[in-house]
């Protein structure tokens, strides 16, 4: 028996799905609300690169709640709370609105993010794109669904690959996303920044796009994402090949066929 079979996870695994499911649900109706009539002006900035909205505070709030009237042990992890100080195997690790400034701007790719890790391992992700209506999910050994469809990664190789990249606030993260963004739209098809990593994270998962690069990565952008991408097939590293894990500094995930490429761009530029 492995970790993710030890029974008190199996136990509680129907209730912990529902209660990540009703959380993002519950949040994405909330915000697509306020996106319908959002005024920019309100943003708050976090750092010259990285804005906050009342949007993401209040989405925040509602998915921890959730959280805590179902499993009030837990520890829980969020991008503009920070982490709960209680001792717990389970940790939640939440992003209210990943692509807030996509959402700022009237940009529908944005979406709520949740995952739940078992003694450091990722077991579940819940990714909700409201304006779309996409719900994702991935539990760890059975596969990925997008709107309770299964989905994989596409079987697209070099020459046709799509790429995306994203990155942390910080100098050198930009700078290093920049060179590899340059290397690959001079070099491959294309190379694009959506705005949201969980939903690049998702697009790798159902076949959409074949690649992202995040320098900096952010454990709340990416937890569920990098679940979804492994359990639809793909592969998921940190910049050295090593398996991402939660306190990786940078995360790299592809379909498989473009990752061993992808490495080695990094390490070029």
């Amino acid at each position: 028996m492995n970790e993710f079979e030890d029974l008190n996870y199996t136990r509680m695994d129907n209730k912990i799905k529902k209660t990540a499911i009703a959380a993002a649900k519950k949040a994405g109706k909330f915000a697509l609300g306020e996106y319908k009539n959002f005024d920019r002006r309100t943003i708050k900035l976090k750092t010259r690169h990285d804005i906050v909205t009342k949007a993401d505070l209040a989405s925040e709030k509602i998915i921890i709640n959730t959280i805590k009237k179902n499993f009030p042990e837990h520890r829980i992890l969020s991008e503009e709370a920070g982490q709960t100080k209680n001792k717990s195997d389970y940790l939640w690790i939440i992003d209210p609105i990943d692509g807030t400034t996509n959402f700022s701007m009237h940009n529908p790719l944005w979406s709520i993010s949740i995952a739940l890790a078992f003694k450091q391992e990722i077991v579940l992700g819940v990714i909700y794109a409201p304006c779309p209506d996409e719900l994702f999910i991935a539990e760890k050994g059975k596969g990925v669904k997008l709107n309770n469809k299964k989905i994989k990664v596409s079987k697209v190789k070099a020459g046709k690959v799509l790429n995306a990249f994203c990155h942390s606030s910080r100098k050198k993260d930009i700078q290093k996303a920049i060179k590899y963004f340059s290397y690959q739209k001079l070099h491959g098809l294309d190379c694009r920044q959506m705005g949201s990593a969980a939903i690049e994270l998702a697009y790798i998962a159902c076949g959409r796009i074949e690649s992202i690069v995040i320098p900096g990565a952010n454990s709340w952008d990416v937890a569920a994402g990098a679940l979804m991408v492994r359990e639809a097939g793909g592969i998921v590293t940190d910049f050295s090949g090593n398996p991402w894990k939660i306190d990786s500094a940078d995360i790299a995930a592809s379909n498989g066929l473009a990752h061993k490429d992808i490495l080695n761009i990094i390490k070029r530029i």
